[in-house]
């Protein structure tokens, strides 16, 4: 018992080096977080992979305000986003499943929801709240759907996009943001009322 209580307190002391309470940090101004609105419809691909991995979408803390990400998380957070995007080869759901919108965790390949269904089970094995990592649904300039995974902060929303080694702030993409996961619910989506943003300064970190 005494050891189960010292791995579980290392753990939790691990967890504390990357995430911080945000009871203690202002919330980020308006323009660095994406506005969202009421419940919308929740992708295909989503609902079914909610039906196979029921515990991954479950409803979290309605009033749960984004966390202070620290040094070290924000480098866990860059070097998940490189290594799954160094490690996975990207293919569409038709090559690969023969059929449209077939989300799952890649093994060795995947589409994008593929690479960002697998960039936030690995931040969440570091400690981060399911309720902080938001799979996102945009359109690219071209028109095409993409998928990134958004990282809320105290500082703003952070994406993480196979397309990109490097993490931005959402404002500094290229994309039009539609709709993205609840933060009080992983099963439940929302619109983002400020999908169309204009383009600011990148936020250094």
């Amino acid at each position: 018992m005494a050891r189960m209580i010292g791995a579980k307190a290392g753990a939790a002391a691990f967890f504390a080096l990357l995430v911080s309470s945000s009871a203690a940090f202002t919330a980020p101004a308006s323009a660095l977080s994406m506005k969202t609105g009421g419940v919308t419809s929740q992708p295909i691909g989503h609902y079914e992979f909610c039906q196979i991995y029921k515990s991954e979408c479950r409803a979290g803390v309605r009033s749960q305000a984004p966390a202070k990400v620290t040094k070290a998380g924000w480098s866990a957070i860059r070097t998940i986003n490189a290594s799954v995007n160094r490690d996975i080869t990207p293919i569409t759901d038709k090559e690969l499943h023969g059929r449209d919108e077939y989300w799952s965790y890649p093994d060795g390949a995947g589409d994008c929801e593929d690479f960002v269904l697998l960039k936030r089970k690995k931040l969440m094995q570091k400690g981060f709240a399911p309720g902080d990592l938001l799979i996102t649904v945009v359109r690219k300039p071209d028109g095409e759907g993409h998928a990134v995974l958004t990282v809320r902060t105290t500082e703003g929303d952070f994406i993480l996009d196979n397309l990109n080694n490097e993490v931005k702030l959402w404002t500094t993409t290229p994309y039009r943001y539609l709709k993205r996961q609840a933060s009080f619910h992983a099963g439940r989506w929302v619109s983002i009322e400020n999908g169309d943003a204009v383009m600011v300064s990148s936020v250094g970190q």
